[in-house]
């Protein structure tokens, strides 16, 4: 099975590593992939883990999970990036995310920060179009 990141990679060797807790994602791109493929699994605890601590939204975590159940994924694409490596202190990742909501075809569009402190990746905050 291909990981819902859009990657062509399997799940098993793509995303799933980082979810699962045996690594941590090299890249604010992988973390940007990981986290969308948690959202498409309903993995609220991965996503909380990897939310910044500065801007993790603990008391939306029941809202976030059932509105990620609710929906249906369609894909992630990501349109450009800047810095994010493994050496960067932060990172920003554009993306879109595609998702079915009672019926109707919607969009995430956003330019999302990124941090790495001390070889981790964080999800800070995000800036919508």
């Amino acid at each position: 099975m291909n990981c819902n990141c859009g990657s062509n990679n399997p799940y098993g060797t793509c995303c799933m590593p980082f979810i699962e807790g045996h690594h941590q994602a090299p890249t604010a791109e992988s973390l940007m992939r990981s986290r969308y493929t948690a959202f498409t699994l309903a993995n609220i605890d991965y996503l909380m883990k990897t939310h910044h601590v500065s801007t993790r939204p603990i008391k939306d975590k029941l809202e976030i999970l059932n509105w990620a159940k609710s929906v249906q994924w369609m894909g992630l694409t990501i349109l450009n990036t800047q810095k994010g490596k493994a050496h960067d202190k932060d990172g920003i990742v554009e993306f879109k995310a595609l998702y079915i909501e009672n019926g109707t075809l919607q969009a995430i569009h956003e330019k999302s920060l990124f941090r790495n402190e001390k070889g981790i990746w964080y999800y800070v905050s995000g800036q919508h179009y």
